[in-house]
C-alpha cells in the first residue's frame, strides 16, 4: 500500500486531469476507506491545493475568477436573456423586488417593461440606469462606496438604507455556486449587503448561467437550504439538480 503522502500527490494529479475527483472513486482505487478519502481531501484542501465539494473535490482552477462588468458582459448574453426572460415570470405587478447588481440582474431590469406599479430596489449602478427607462416603477438605489469593478454600492450606509423595508423576493445573481458552501462572492461587503438582502425579503432566487456551478468566492452570500429557486440553463450538472430536489428548491431551466 502507497504512503499516504503518494496518495496525496496521485489525487492532486488526477484532480489536475479530470477538473475534480470523487471520494467513491478514489477510495476504489486506493482500496481504502471513504472515511480515509474524506481526511485526504480535507487535509489538502487546508493547504489550498484542492477545493472540497459535495462527495468529492475540485481542483483550484475551477475556482471562481471575479470578472468586471464590461468582461461579464461578453459572456453568455443569450443564456442571460433566456434567464432574464423566465425570471420576470415570477414577478407580479405590484411586487416589491430586490435586483442585486450584476449583468444577469441588468438584463431582468430591462424586461420589466410591460410590469406596472413595482418597487425595484437595487445596489447597481448599470441595474438602475436600465430601470430608469421604464414607466411605472418606483426605483429605489441603496447609494453608499461605489465598487468601480462591478459598478455596485456598498458599505453601511448602503445597508441602512433598507434595514426598516420587506421585499417579496430578492433576485441575486452569483459569482459561485457550490453545493457546500451554496452562493458566494469575491468581496466580503458585498456578501454582507447580499445576506441582509436576504433576509429583508420573503422569497430567494439565484440567477445564474451554468458555467458557476463547482466555482466558489471567498465570502458566502447563502447556504444552500436558504435558497428558495434557481433559474439556469440545461449545461447545469446533474449532481446539482439532485441536490436541489433533495433540499425542496424550484428549478427553473432554460433552454
Amino acid at each position: 500500500m502507497i504512503s499516504s503522502i503518494e496518495r496525496h500527490n496521485e489525487i492532486l494529479h488526477l484532480a489536475n486531469k479530470d477538473g475534480k475527483v470523487s471520494v467513491d472513486t478514489l477510495a476504489s482505487i486506493y482500496g481504502v476507506s471513504t472515511v480515509t478519502i474524506r481526511n485526504d481531501l480535507n487535509n489538502l484542501d487546508r493547504r489550498g491545493l484542492l477545493v472540497r465539494s459535495r462527495g468529492g473535490a475540485i481542483y483550484p482552477t475551477e475556482l471562481a475568477k471575479e470578472l468586471s462588468i464590461g468582461q461579464k458582459h461578453s459572456r453568455n448574453q443569450k443564456i442571460k436573456k433566456k434567464i432574464a426572460l423566465a425570471t420576470v415570470m415570477l414577478i407580479n405587478n405590484g411586487d416589491a423586488v430586490i435586483l442585486d447588481s450584476g449583468t444577469t440582474t441588468e438584463e431582468i431590469a430591462l424586461e420589466l417593461r410591460n410590469h406596472k406599479q413595482l418597487k425595484v430596489l437595487t445596489n447597481g449602478l448599470n441595474v438602475a440606469t436600465k430601470l430608469a427607462q421604464i414607466d411605472d416603477i418606483e426605483i429605489m438605489v441603496t447609494g453608499g462606496t461605489l465598487r468601480q469593478k462591478s459598478l455596485s454600492f456598498f458599505d453601511g450606509n448602503a445597508e441602512n438604507s433598507f434595514r426598516h423595508c420587506h421585499f417579496d423576493m430578492v433576485i441575486l445573481g452569483v459569482d459561485g455556486f457550490d453545493l457546500n458552501a451554496g452562493i458566494t462572492t469575491h468581496f466580503s461587503q458585498e456578501a454582507s449587503l447580499n445576506r441582509l438582502m436576504c433576509e429583508k425579503s420573503s422569497q430567494i432566487i439565484a440567477v445564474t448561467d451554468s458555467s458557476k456551478f463547482g466555482k466558489r468566492g471567498c465570502y458566502i452570500v447563502q447556504p444552500l437550504n436558504n435558497i428558495d429557486i434557481v433559474i439556469t440553463d440545461k449545461g447545469i450538472p446533474s449532481s446539482y439538480i439532485d441536490a436541489f430536489a433533495i433540499a425542496g428548491i424550484q428549478l427553473i431551466v432554460v433552454d
